[in-house]
Formats: C-alpha cells, structure tokens, sequence
C-alpha cells in the first residue's frame, strides 16, 4: 500500500484480536479468517499488534508471521492497514519497525518506550529516531489510558508541530476543553479516540477510531461511522444506545471484575459472533471473560444495540 497521509487516516478502524489454540499458540488460520471478515466488512482500515492483538506476548517470529499475513491480505484487497511495531523496549520496537517497513503498511504504530516513563526529551529522541527508521512510512503514538507517561494536550501540541512524520495519535480522548486545548493537533495529524466515543468525538474534530465497537461487530461498526458522515443526528442516537451497552455491561468487565482492557475486547468480538471459533482466552498469564459473562454480553448487545448487527 502507499503511505497515508494525516488526512488520508480517518474513519473506522478494526484492531487484528489474537486467535489462540488451546495450547496457547496462534491460530493462523483463523488470524487469517478474521482479515478475511474485516475486508468483507468494508471497515475504512485494519492496524496489528495494539493492546487487543497481544503484542507483548509475541515472540519476534510471531510478530513476523502476524504481520506478513496481515500484509499479504490487505495489500491484494487494497485494504489499508497499519502494523503495530508495539514494544516495552525501544530497541526491540525499532528492530520491528526495520522489518515491517518492508512490508509496505499505510502507516506503523508506536507506543513510548514502557519500562519506566521516559522524560520529555527522551521522547522527542524515540520520536526522531523511529521518525527516520519510518519514513516516509507514517508514525501512529499509541498513548493509552495505562501508559506509564500520559501525554497532556500542551505536549501533543508541540510533538504534533515538531515532527512531521507523526501522522496520528491514538488516545482515549477527552471533555469540551480536552478538545479545544487539542485543536492545534487536530489541524495538524489524525486524532482517533475510543470507538463507543465516535459520533462525539467526530462532532469534535477527531477523524475517526481504533475502534472497541469493531470488535463486537465490524459491518455493525462501519455502518455507525457511514451514518454518522451522513446524518451525525441520527449518529449521535445510536451512540447514546451504544455508550448505554459498553459502560453498562462492558467496561464493568475492566472496572468491577479486573480484568485487563484486551479481556472486554476479545470478550466483545466472541458475543458479536463473527468470527466463528475465536475464544475470548487471553495468553498467559492474563485473565479472560467467562463464558457465561460473554453469553450475557451477546444477549444484552442484541437487546441494547440491534442496529450494530441488522444484516450480519
């Protein structure tokens, strides 16, 4: 594929979840059959190797295979894709960069280095480093809400000013003022936020999502971000209906029973029942939803939420 530009990344985005067999290897084949639903889906991009992908459980030749698969597929349907080049260390992250380039993404994504929070300079030195490794593939920063260094408005605005090979952010967005002390950033790259925020987060200024909602239904998911493009009233009433279903029955998931943020992702594309044989089982040692709690998940989305599954 070529480069994107920062204009060029927008819209809904569906994040690669981790197949597993039961001996805690990867199910190629049906990693494989999920980039097959996510091209049928018609999502505006598919990225690897974010948190619900698993990237710190892989071992380089995994990360390898992951990849390429996710190239070869992508780049013969003409699909964009990014590949998350993902790690703690900031060494192995540039040697994964150095082998995914090859492989001819829309862009590459990066997480800070993670092992202790890096300093403002040390920053702009990852950043300038892994900027000309890159180029003139673009860089996404992934700053979750668990990073050891959370980014504030007034540092993305410099960042954003000062390295051009920087096309996007992926953060879990913010209130009214969030978004106007963003407004330099906004201008300058892409800007996505989490996916049950989209309707609010595009009326805003964000250009689109790495979306959670695209793991419970990615047709469901595309189709949302299509009407909200079309008619953002009628997109801001299914966000309503949306925000009901995945704080009231999917964030508790994360917040009451303690499970890890890639627990509900996976736990929400099992309920959504696209890809048939996906467990909701993370890699060791992580905890997943139970069956039961996914079942439960699958009834109230069907329930709340019918619009994200009407011709699935």
């Amino acid at each position: 594929m070529t480069p994107l530009t920062a204009r060029e990344i927008h819209g809904n985005w569906a994040t690669l979840l981790l197949p597993l067999n039961a001996d805690d290897s990867i199910d190629f084949a049906l990693l494989g059959a999920e980039i097959d639903a996510f091209i049928a889906a018609g999502v505006n991009g598919v990225y690897s190797n974010g948190s619900a992908g698993e990237f710190y459980t892989q071992t380089e030749d995994e990360f390898d295979r992951v990849s390429a698969l996710l190239a070869e597929k992508c780049n013969r349907a003409r699909m964009p894709f990014q590949l998350g080049v993902c790690h703690m260390s900031p060494q192995i992250s540039r040697e994964r960069l150095r082998r995914a380039k090859a492989l001819q993404p829309s862009a590459v994504q990066v997480v800070l280095p993670d092992w202790f929070a890096p300093s403002l300079p040390e920053i702009r030195d990852f950043l300038e480093v892994m900027s000309a490794e890159a180029a003139p593939v673009p860089l996404i920063l992934y700053n979750p809400p668990h990073a050891k260094r959370r980014l504030t408005p007034e540092e993305w605005v410099k960042l954003a000013r000062d390295f051009p090979g920087v096309a996007g952010i992926k953060v879990p967005g913010g209130d009214d003022a969030w978004y106007a002390a963003m407004a330099p950033v906004l201008e300058r790259i892409s800007v996505f936020i989490p996916g049950h925020q989209l309707a609010s987060g595009l009326a805003c200024g964000a250009h689109g999502a790495y979306s959670n909602v695209a793991c419970l239904s990615p047709l469901g998911a595309q189709r949302w971000y299509d009407l909200c493009r079309r008619n953002p009233a009628a997109g801001f009433e299914l966000e309503k209906k949306i925000q009901a279903f995945w704080l009231g029955h999917v964030a508790p998931l994360i917040t009451v029973h303690g499970l890890p943020n890639m627990a509900a992702d996976k736990a929400a594309a099992v309920a959504g029942g696209w890809l048939p044989g996906l467990s909701p089982r993370l890699r060791w040692p992580y905890r997943s939803a139970t069956p039961g709690q996914v079942s439960a998940l699958a009834a109230t989305a069907r329930s709340m939420v019918p619009e994200l599954f009407a011709g699935s």
